[in-house]
């Protein structure tokens, strides 16, 4: 059975989508800028969830979720110059590890310890930790993405004024 992960698994896509939706309203040239000195661009941020996907889900139920060859820090180094095409592929391949793990699991094994930097966690409180971590950080791409765009922002979600129009035919909430 698999209500249970079904459920996250739906959640992961919709912030897939969600990440990917703003991450089309902006241009190239916005992916390597951040809006402050100490603050994060989208293509850092990119890195970042790639690699904590990687890391946390490659041999997700056998080996610890912090791997040795991650470095962590290097996916908050500056990515001046990034293109689309190497953004999307390496936005790609975290989630691609991620929904690999997520269709081999099933409900009974919500249940059973995986460990992050040492730490024992039950599966479903590692999916929970991890799937939160993620939306953290597609918030701050939207964030950016809208930020940039300003005035020809095309929302993500319910446009503003059209609250009862959408209640009676919520058709946004249907992802993947």
């Amino acid at each position: 059975m698999r209500e249970i992960i079904s459920s996250i698994e739906a959640e992961y896509r919709r912030y897939k989508v969600l990440g990917e939706g703003a991450i089309r309203q902006t241009r190239e040239d916005e992916l390597s800028k951040s809006l402050s000195t100490n603050g994060n661009a989208i293509a850092v941020i990119v890195w970042h969830i790639s690699g904590n996907l990687k890391s946390r889900f490659t041999d997700f139920l056998m080996s610890d979720g912090e791997k040795p060859w991650r470095k962590r820090d290097s996916e908050f180094e500056p990515r001046m110059g990034v293109t689309f095409t190497k953004l999307w592929e390496r936005w790609d391949e975290g989630w691609a590890v991620l929904f690999s793990v997520l269709q081999s699991l099933s409900d009974a094994d919500l249940s059973r310890t995986v460990t992050i930097r040492g730490v024992a966690f039950r599966v479903h409180e590692a999916l929970h930790r991890l799937l939160a971590h993620t939306s953290y950080h597609v918030g701050q791409i939207v964030y950016l993405a809208k930020t940039f765009r300003g005035s020809e922002w095309k929302t993500l979600s319910i446009p503003l004024g059209r609250s009862e129009e959408y209640n009676r035919n919520p058709t946004f909430e249907k992802f993947g």
